[in-house]
């Protein structure tokens, strides 16, 4: 299997690059935001490889790290998610924001990727929760609010503050981030209202 290939990059194609290692040409697949950050032609390249084997055909898809490499094969974890929509989904998000993401259960975050449904978003950030956070620079407390907020069990002044805010127009992420740290420096037992006025003071800075 390839895991890795070092070249020059030789050409462009509309979702592949062409990898010249040696004088061989290794078709890569890559995703849109990993071909807009790879150099020009003639320029050195390398790319972690994830190769996918079939009877007819065998595949090369390339990334810029192993943790989007890593993201990649995650995703086709998840059922009714393939190599184009896990792709889709690269070319939408950073790994980075992927993970927080699904860290914060942000399924209308996920579904902005092309192809991806409310349902596959859905199962993306139900089946990929727990091993998200090990991906995310996202507060453990909001990790643990969002999926508070989700089963139900935040406490009433809690999830009363982020309905507030979302009312406000924030996203569902930002104000449960908000709302933890308001809650963090208000105390346990805390009114909604003072955890509202925490909230967007958090919020405007």
């Amino acid at each position: 299997m390839i895991g890795k290939l070092k070249g020059t990059l030789d050409s462009y194609g509309e979702d592949f690059v062409i990898v010249d290692v040696q004088g061989v040409g290794y078709l890569v697949h890559c995703s849109a935001r990993t071909l807009q950050a790879l150099p020009t032609q003639g320029e050195a390249v390398t790319l972690a490889i994830e190769t996918h084997v079939r009877e007819d055909q065998i595949r090369l898809f390339g990334f810029l790290s192993d943790v989007e490499r890593e993201w990649f094969r995650l995703l086709q974890t998840v059922q009714g998610v393939g190599t184009k929509v896990a792709l889709a989904i690269l070319s939408t998000l950073k790994p980075a924001d992927l993970a927080s993401a699904i860290a914060t259960r942000d399924k209308a975050m996920v579904a902005r990727a092309p192809g991806v449904g409310p349902k596959v978003a859905e199962r993306i950030v139900t089946e990929l929760k727990d091993k998200a956070p090990a991906y995310a620079a996202v507060d453990p407390a909001v990790i643990r609010l969002s999926g508070a907020l989700e089963e139900r069990r935040a406490p009433q002044p809690v999830a009363d503050a982020v309905s507030a805010l979302v009312n406000l127009g924030y996203g569902q992420p930002q104000a449960a981030a908000a709302i933890a740290a308001a809650a963090r420096s208000a105390g346990e037992g805390a009114e909604a209202a003072v955890l509202i006025r925490l909230g967007l003071k958090e919020l405007g800075r």
